[in-house]
């Protein structure tokens, strides 16, 4: 899994999930807290986006790869 997260990604969701728990003991719960957790979910939602387009990359790679390696043999 580490090799899908980088350093950004990881910060990304550190400092989220610290600014979702300092606002929820701040504004409390109120109807702000609404709010607050709709953005922590859009941040969720993007990253889970980007860990699932990278293993798709990854996977389209390794299929690319046997293509090559089977084009290679046939030309030889």
């Amino acid at each position: 899994m580490n090799e899908h997260f980088d350093i950004g990604s990881l910060l990304v969701i550190v400092v989220t999930f610290i600014l979702f728990t300092v606002a929820l003991f701040t504004k409390g719960f109120t109807h702000d807290l609404l709010l607050e957790a709709g953005i922590f979910l859009v941040s969720v939602k993007l990253i889970l986006m980007a860990y699932k387009s990278s293993v798709a990359n990854k996977e389209i790679k390794n299929d690319l790869q046997e293509i090559k390696k089977i084009l290679k043999k046939h030309v030889d």
